[in-house]
């Protein structure tokens, strides 16, 4: 297919659901159109019984560089059309947050900006040695407009969110993992095949109990820890009169792996 065509693949290995960048020719840039892929994208994924985890890619050197600056510059005469370009972008990452699967993403190269955004919004982050971090608004003029400014502190914290939105530096993926901005490190060449098996681990639990803890985590931490444990407590309890239970009770007494259908 066309790059041009489709900036978006969207593949199925065994359980886990792939949502590719393929703009690898504008270092994967996120336009309105890319946004409205990986939307539907993930929507059929989500419609899928068999798929459990999702795993985001770009293709080419560099996993994405930020916004399509040529998008912005046209929209900038229209503030009404640039707000829904910055609403689009949020749409697609919130959707990310809240959908019931777990969304592992695979870096390498650049991931900079709206890039470092997307990022941001995965529940999981595997980075290839040679990747590098970055938020480069500040480096423009500009500012987060896909909610980095308000999910990276919440990740590695105030002041190593501050450095990076001043300064417009880049760390490398060591300085990334130390910070728990990502979950694991691994060889260039080995990024896919760690990441897919990453995805395909955590696609052998249970659907239900994956999305019952990452609406537990994602929700719980906006509010306050009185009312989250009052959530869990009820979200617990659903879970536990859930088929998979039943499954993975008979796996633990039978000493053998559970099968979650």
């Amino acid at each position: 297919m066309n790059d041009e065509v489709s900036p978006v693949l969207s593949s199925v290995d065994g359980n886990v659901g792939l949502i590719t960048l393929n703009r690898p020719h504008k270092f994967n840039c996120l336009s309105p159109q890319v946004f409205d892929e990986m939307q539907q994208a993930l929507r059929r994924h989500e419609a899928d019984a068999a798929v459990r985890c999702i795993l985001i890619e770009g293709v080419g050197d560099h996993f994405c560089t930020g916004a399509d600056l040529d998008a912005v510059q046209h929209r900038r005469s229209e503030p009404a059309v640039l707000r829904e370009y910055m609403r689009t972008g949020h749409r697609a990452m919130l959707a990310l947050e809240a959908s019931p699967l777990p969304v592992v993403v695979a870096v390498q190269g650049l991931c900079l900006a709206g890039g470092l955004e997307l990022m941001l919004s995965c529940d999981v982050a595997v980075a290839a040695g040679n990747a590098r971090f970055g938020d480069q608004h500040a480096q423009f003029g500009l500012v987060p407009g896909w909610g980095g400014s308000q999910r990276l502190p919440r990740i590695v914290g105030m002041r190593r969110a501050m450095h990076l939105f001043f300064t417009a530096q880049r760390i490398d993926a060591a300085t990334a993992l130390s910070w728990g901005l990502v979950n694991q490190v691994c060889e260039r060449d080995e990024l896919h095949a760690a990441a897919l098996a990453y995805a395909q681990g955590m696609a052998k639990r249970s659907r239900q109990g994956l999305a019952a803890m990452k609406r537990l985590a994602r929700e719980g931490a906006d509010i306050t820890l009185a009312k989250s444990l009052v959530m869990e407590e009820d979200i617990g309890l659903h879970a536990l009169l859930h088929p998979d239970v039943t499954e993975g009770l008979a796996a633990f007494q039978q000493r053998r792996e559970p099968d979650f259908k």
